[in-house]
């Protein structure tokens, strides 16, 4: 792994850990989707507010975490504004897709930073569950066998 995104992994991870965007609740959601990682006790909830037009006007999450899943979800949500579901199913996938070593589609630099938790698959559940939940707040079932229902309102 190039020391540049081991880097920009390490300062993506404090810096939305330490200080996460989108961490609210959003008591108008639309679309409701959360995960939980029973070996670790990591909960991620993912509320999505949609615009007229479907796409997303506003993406938050809660949930009790480790600094990697926390910063996963706070730079996922920082991606989703204005994209269709479709879109944020793309990304999820893309995510998931990228941690196995598959490089396309490409990601937002962000999000692509945190694929560097592929050199420690011990981590990786951490950064994916964030993209689980999007998944399931999107209505698809996530890659988690431990996922609780999607919440649709």
């Amino acid at each position: 792994m190039p020391d540049r995104l081991k880097t920009l992994y390490r300062d993506v991870v404090l810096d939305h850990s330490k200080l996460p965007r989108h961490r609210e609740t959003l008591p108008d959601a639309d679309r409701i989707g959360e995960v939980h990682n029973p070996l670790c006790g990591d909960r991620v909830k993912v509320m999505l507010q949609l615009s007229p037009d479907g796409h997303i006007a506003r993406a938050a999450f809660t949930g009790e975490g480790c600094a990697i899943s926390t910063a996963a979800a706070s730079v996922m949500c920082d991606s989703l504004d204005g994209a269709s579901l479709i879109d944020a199913l793309g990304l999820a996938s893309a995510f998931r897709a990228h941690l196995a070593g598959d490089a396309s589609p490409p990601l937002p630099e962000p999000v692509a930073a945190l694929t560097a938790v592929a050199a420690w698959p011990a981590r990786v559940r951490c950064a994916s569950l964030p993209f689980d939940a999007l998944k399931r707040a999107c209505g698809e079932a996530s890659d988690s066998p431990q996922d609780l229902p999607t919440k649709p309102r």
